[in-house]
């Protein structure tokens, strides 16, 4: 089952897939800012809740400790109580003492072994959780980063092509303007300068 943030990856992946090509050009898109920018509100408000389902699933841990515990405790429990039928016979309490011990000891050897998995296995969520997060958001960093690569290239090439617009209309208006050198030289047949 996939998670809220891979299907919004997903869908902002589809969006880039179906944007159109610009123009004359094999790597660049155009995309519509509004719905890349609602596709990452989205991906932005649904993070928070994985990872709250992910701490969820550290939380865990405890409720496994506390099984374990619990285990534990019967175990020793049940140890204690065999220690005192034992006990209670008189020419067996060596005997039962050094059994009752073994089962301590086995007890609480089980106790640590359940202990020690749980914990590993609580760490080992616990890194997955934190990998998957870190994978995602590299992803999501790596979308952005390239939405951005393209428009800056895209805001250059416009800039570019209004400076050359900028060149050519200035070089019209001096085309139509004479400079006041050319003007001085010229008079017409009243004696006249010419505007």
């Amino acid at each position: 089952m996939s998670s809220r943030i891979e299907q919004l990856i997903d869908e902002l992946e589809e969006y880039i897939e179906s944007c159109k090509p610009k123009f004359m050009s094999s790597s660049e898109i155009i995309v519509n800012k509004e719905e890349i920018d609602e596709l990452l509100r989205d991906l932005r408000m649904k993070t928070p809740d994985e990872i709250r389902r992910y701490q969820k699933i550290i939380s865990n841990k405890e409720a496994i400790l506390n099984d374990a515990r619990a285990k534990a405790q019967a175990l020793i429990d049940e140890a204690t109580v065999h220690t005192n039928e034992l006990i209670s016979e008189h020419e067996i309490m060596q005997q039962a003492y050094e059994q009752a011990n073994g089962i301590v000891a086995q007890a609480a050897g089980q106790a640590q072994e359940i202990l020690d998995k749980a914990t590993m296995e609580a760490n080992e969520l616990r890194m997955q959780a934190a990998k998957y997060t870190e994978d995602r958001l590299a992803e999501l960093e790596s979308i952005v980063a390239s939405a951005i690569q393209s428009s800056s290239a895209n805001y250059d090439r416009l800039i570019g092509s209004l400076g050359q617009y900028r060149d050519l209309i200035q070089s019209n208006l001096r085309a139509l303007r004479p400079s006041d050198e050319d003007l001085d030289g010229q008079v017409d047949g009243s004696g006249i300068d010419v505007i």
